[in-house]
């Protein structure tokens, strides 16, 4: 059965994992290197930030229940917020994302889905009372974040300034 295989023999004392030649004692040639798939039944789960778009893990894993090596090893499945934006929305802050319109895809009934929003990497946070008060756009209270057109922050930023002179 191991005659001429690479197997991986581990020995209980040292825990040593190291392969080992069975069969062709002295035999030089080159054996057919067995190439892994990358898949796998299980996997990391991981989800995309809605506010700065990385991909962070969330401590999960992924099963298969069938046992087949269909999964990466690490799978997104969804939209949630990274630590960093989890801790600011904690703090009582909207994010406001600002997003390209022409790039983005469509808009049903004035909300665009994160999946379709072309975001431009500008980000400002906003406290949900200012929030409020700036915009006429009632917002729940579970919601971390909207997306905004360009402009909308450079506004803001505008509005801000004088107040600090």
């Amino acid at each position: 059965m191991h005659a001429g295989g690479l197997v991986a023999v581990c020995d209980p004392v040292t825990a040593c994992a190291a392969p080992c030649l069975f069969g062709y004692p002295g035999n030089s040639a080159q054996l057919p290197e067995k190439v892994m798939s990358d898949k796998s039944h299980v996997s990391l789960e991981q989800h995309v930030c809605l506010v700065c778009g990385t991909t962070f893990d969330t401590g999960s894993l992924l099963l298969d229940k069938r046992l087949r090596q269909c999964m990466e090893h690490h799978t997104v499945t969804g939209w949630g917020l990274c630590r960093e934006h989890e801790q600011v929305f904690k703090d009582g802050f909207v994010a406001l994302v600002e997003c390209d319109p022409a790039r983005s895809g469509g808009v049903k009934s004035g909300c665009m889905k994160p999946e379709d929003a072309y975001r431009t990497g500008r980000v400002a946070h906003l406290r949900r009372e200012a929030f409020a008060q700036v915009f006429n756009v009632p917002i729940e209270n579970t919601q971390p974040c909207v997306f905004v057109e360009p402009g909308v922050l450079a506004h803001l930023q505008a509005m801000v300034e004088p107040a600090s002179d």
